[in-house]
């Protein structure tokens, strides 16, 4: 029989429903397979035990009539998210001892829905990069292949899903950082439209880029976490779109978003770099599943072309300004330090004026793709990528540069603030996943989501286990199994 981590997220909140597991039941497997396996895979920075099993007491005792979905379910929470109480570094050894007095906006609605933190996951520092390897954690490593990177900078969150530590996480994504994990780890990563995900208390909003979104195994799971994160706040910058009737799992479990006209490409948008054949093959598979599935797939041209980079680039650098103490800037990273000292010579007027040519090249852009409901693209320009491949002999300005070339596909949505996820429909030929992107019409989250869950159908499904997953012998919390045969 299954052991509680080969249920979904939302399988497991069934069991608890039922009476077959407990909270405390599931936190306390999880925290098992943490111990195990979590500085394995360099999942976690700060893990929350203590703070675990009071949360499970509370949600066991909970009536039934306040609880949702995801009730009972362990989850984990990305260490660039304020979390009041608990040590949250934001992946930087300038940060190691932060202990934030106040909760960031997702925080509290993960509490309130009743899912069980186990801790914080791990992150690149200040999220300035696309691989999670800092000071304050091992690098997050990828389960499927522990030589190979999980990403970043929700890379830690990816590396807890895939290895079955956690069924689905909280990340974040400004440039892909949901996204790029997923892709490499054969989960589902989703950026949500700008707006949908409340990014505060605090902060600026970094001109719209950054959202919190989810990283699970299955559709459903991670749009039943996205009903969670998608709660409405005052004094928001960006007016969130409706949410579907039903929620957006209900979308997922529907899984029928009607004919669509779905745009392929696969030239890269921020890096004249060539793109490698398992990419395309993955796009090329997700475009058959598509057409089988009644859709009209036809090739467009890439909304943006490497021309816009040197915009992008100011950008970036301006990102990596958080407010860092002067005496704790010599404790950042070297590519830390670089982003942060190029954009110590970007004054507010270049600023200014490159928000408006970047505006104006997405409003190109859009003109190039209208008429397609969807677009399709690779996640990556490449499938893998080994741990220290970006930074191993490199200075900040190549390992920069690496970047761009590796992922030229996930920042352009950001910028436009539409809907886009990575999602696990090819592989390697050694057996490693590659993720395609799925990119939607601004506010149109419903339809990308139930696009998703189709694509999953057609495909066979998604929850599938790297080796890893059965490394942590049988621990049953009840002697019985529970659920369903394991995959």
């Amino acid at each position: 029989m299954a052991e509680p981590h080969d249920l979904t997220a939302l399988e497991q909140a069934a069991a608890v429903a039922r009476g077959e597991l407990s909270s405390l039941d599931l936190v306390e497997h999880h925290l098992r397979r943490v111990d195990a396996l979590g500085d394995t895979v360099g999942a976690f920075v700060t893990v929350t035990a203590k703070l675990a099993r009071e949360a499970a007491r509370a949600a066991d005792a909970a009536p039934a009539d306040r609880r949702g979905p995801l009730h009972g379910v362990p989850t984990a929470i990305k260490d660039l998210t304020l979390t009041a109480g608990v040590r949250t570094t934001f992946g930087s050894a300038a940060f190691a001892d932060f202990v934030p007095p106040v909760d960031a906006d997702v925080t509290r609605f993960i509490r309130a829905a009743g899912l069980i933190s186990l801790g914080k996951t791990t992150t690149s520092e200040l999220g300035c990069s696309l691989y999670s390897e800092t000071l304050v954690a091992p690098p997050a490593r990828n389960p499927w292949a522990l030589a190979y990177t999980a990403g970043g900078s929700s890379g830690g969150a990816a590396a807890a899903v895939a290895a079955g530590l956690v069924p689905v996480a909280q990340g974040s994504d400004g440039g892909g950082s949901l996204r790029i994990p997923a892709s490499l780890c054969g989960l589902v990563g989703y950026k949500p439209s700008r707006g949908v995900v409340s990014g505060g208390p605090l902060g600026f909003g970094a001109f719209g880029l950054p959202t919190s979104g989810p990283i699970g195994r299955t559709v459903a799971d991670v749009a039943a976490l996205l009903d969670v994160l998608a709660q409405p706040v005052p004094g928001e910058p960006y007016l969130p779109p409706p949410p579907p009737p039903g929620g957006y799992l209900g979308a997922a479990r529907v899984a029928d978003p009607g004919r669509l006209r779905v745009g392929r490409f696969t030239t890269p948008m921020l890096a004249d770099e060539p793109v490698h054949p398992d990419c395309v093959a993955a796009v090329d598979r997700a475009a058959a599943l598509l057409t089988a599935a009644g859709h009209q797939v036809v090739e467009v041209p890439a909304p943006l072309g490497p021309q816009v980079w040197p915009l992008f680039e100011i950008v970036w650098y301006v990102l990596a300004l958080a407010p860092v103490p002067p005496e704790r800037e010599t404790a950042l990273l070297p590519l830390t330090r670089f982003l942060r000292s190029r954009a110590a010579g970007i004054d507010a007027g270049t600023l200014t004026a490159t928000l408006g040519e970047i505006q104006a090249q997405v409003r190109l852009g859009a003109r190039r793709t209208a008429g397609c409901d969807l677009l399709l693209c690779p996640t990556l320009a490449a499938a893998q990528a080994p741990v220290g491949w970006f930074t191993q002999g490199r200075t900040p300005e190549e390992d920069f540069d690496r970047q761009r070339r590796f992922s030229p596909y996930c920042a352009v949505f950001n910028v436009t603030g539409e809907p886009s996820v990575s999602l696990p429909v090819g592989v390697t030929a050694e057996g490693l996943p590659v993720g395609v992107l799925l990119t939607g019409r601004y506010g149109d989250d419903a339809r990308l989501i139930a696009t998703a869950g189709q694509l999953e159908h057609s495909s066979g499904g998604w929850d599938q286990h790297p080796a890893i997953w059965r490394s942590v012998g049988s621990a049953n919390v009840n002697g019985s199994g529970v659920g369903r045969s394991p995959r």
